[in-house]
C-alpha cells in the first residue's frame, strides 16, 4: 500500500503542475500605471483572465515607445516565457516587438491598435509576421463621430443668434491608428453639418498638461469658439483647466465632448462640463483574451478574419454615467467573459463583443 504521505505529496505535485500549465499572457501596456484609461484597460484584462483561468502579467511602458520595445526584448530574453504577448501599436512599436518576440517562438496579438495601413501588406499577421496571430481594434471612428455629432446637435439646439458656430479640436497624436480614426469620425460629423466650422485642430500627445497649454493658446487665437472636441478625457480635463483660467465656465460657456470612461470624465458628464462622452473600448484587451483563450483551446478566430475591427463604443448620458460610477467607481468588479467564448459555447458562430450588455450585467 502506498503511504498516505506519498499520496498527499503526489497530489500536491499534480496540483502544482496544473497551475504551472495554465496559459500565460503578458500585456505590454503603452500607458502609465496611474493613467486612468490604461489602468482600466489592464483591470478589465485581469477580470477577463480570472474569468477564463488565464495568468496575466501587465508591464507598463509609461508612454515611452523605447521602453515598450525594451520590454519586448526583455520578455524574449527570459528563460520562462509567456505563451502569448498582447501588444499595442502605439507610436509604431507593433512590428518590431512582434518580430523580436516571434524570433524566439512567442505568439503575439495586437489589441486596441493594429497594423497601420502602410504596414499591412508587408507585415500581415501569420504571413510577414508568422507568429502575430491577428488583431482586434475598436471601431475608433465611431468614437469621434458619435461624440462630435452629439456635441454639434446640442450646440445647435441651444445656440443664440445666427451664423456658423466655431469648433476647436485637440487630438491625441498624428500617427497612432486610434487617433487617426477618431479624427476621421470628427470630420465625418462635421461634413454632415455645415453650420459648424472647425477653426483649429491641435495635438496634445494624450497629455493633460499639454492639452491645457494648447487650449490656452487656442483661446487667444479663437475667442469666438465655444465648441471643443477632444480625443481623450485627460485632454478634455486639461483643456477645461485653461478655460477656467481664462475666466470662463466649461459647463455654462462651452459645449465639450470627449472619449474614455474615467471617474473624472463620468463626473464631468454629471456636472455638465462634458456634453458628450463615449467609451467602452477599454475592454478591447479583455475581448482579445477571449480570442486567445479560444485559439489556445482549438477554436481559431481566423474564420472571422485576422484583423478584426468591432463596434465597442456607447454614448454616456447622465443616467449612464451615474450607473457606471455606481458599479465601476471603486475596484473593477467581477466580469463574466465566458458567455463570449466560442470554445466554451460551441453554438456561438460569431463574436459579439457587446460592451453595454457586459457592463450592465451582474455577476
Amino acid at each position: 500500500m502506498i503511504p498516505r504521505t506519498w499520496l498527499l505529496a503526489g497530489l500536491l505535485l499534480l496540483q502544482t503542475g496544473l497551475a504551472l500549465a495554465s496559459t500565460t499572457v503578458a500585456f505590454i501596456n503603452p500607458g502609465k500605471a496611474d493613467e486612468p484609461y490604461w489602468l482600466g484597460a489592464s483591470q478589465a484584462m485581469q477580470a477577463a483572465a480570472r474569468s477564463l483561468d488565464l495568468q496575466l502579467e501587465v508591464l507598463y511602458a509609461e508612454r515611452d515607445p523605447a521602453r515598450a520595445l525594451q520590454l519586448g526584448r526583455e520578455i524574449a530574453a527570459r528563460a520562462q516565457r509567456p505563451d502569448y504577448v498582447v501588444l499595442v501599436n502605439e507610436k509604431g512599436t507593433l512590428v518590431e516587438n512582434a518580430r523580436v518576440l516571434g524570433a524566439v517562438g512567442i505568439k503575439t496579438f495586437a489589441a486596441f491598435s493594429g497594423l497601420l495601413p502602410q504596414e499591412r501588406e508587408r507585415w500581415a499577421p501569420r504571413k510577414g509576421l508568422p507568429l502575430l496571430l491577428g488583431s482586434l481594434e475598436p471601431h475608433a471612428q465611431d468614437a469621434g463621430y458619435l461624440t462630435a455629432r452629439a456635441l454639434i446637435q446640442q450646440a445647435l439646439a441651444t445656440r443664440q443668434g445666427k451664423g456658423r458656430l466655431q469648433m476647436l479640436a485637440i487630438g491625441g497624436d498624428r500617427s497612432t491608428p486610434v487617433s487617426i480614426q477618431r479624427n476621421e469620425g470628427l470630420r465625418r460629423a462635421l461634413a454632415e453639418q455645415p453650420e459648424v466650422e472647425l477653426v483649429q485642430q491641435a495635438f496634445a500627445d494624450w497629455r493633460r498638461d499639454l492639452a491645457a497649454e494648447t487650449m490656452a493658446g487656442m483661446l487667444t487665437r479663437h475667442p469666438q469658439a465655444r465648441l471643443l472636441w477632444t480625443g481623450s478625457d485627460l485632454m478634455a480635463l486639461g483643456a477645461m483647466e485653461a478655460i477656467e483660467a481664462a475666466g470662463q465656465s466649461p459647463a455654462r460657456d462651452w459645449h465639450i465632448a470627449s472619449i474614455n470612461t474615467s471617474k473624472a470624465a463620468m463626473q464631468a458628464v454629471l456636472d455638465g462640463r462634458l456634453k458628450a462622452l463615449a467609451g467602452g473600448h477599454f475592454l478591447a484587451g479583455a475581448w482579445a483574451l477571449v480570442m486567445l483563450y479560444d485559439y489556445e483551446h482549438g477554436r481559431d478566430f481566423a474564420d472571422e478574419g485576422l484583423m478584426l475591427e468591432r463596434p465597442m463604443f456607447m454614448l454616456f448620458d447622465k443616467a449612464a454615467a451615474q450607473r457606471m460610477l455606481a458599479r465601476f467607481g471603486g475596484e473593477m468588479p467581477a466580469l463574466d467573459f465566458r458567455p463570449y467564448s466560442k470554445a466554451l459555447n460551441p453554438r456561438l458562430k460569431q463574436y459579439r463583443f457587446d460592451t453595454e450588455t457586459l457592463l450592465k450585467a451582474r455577476p
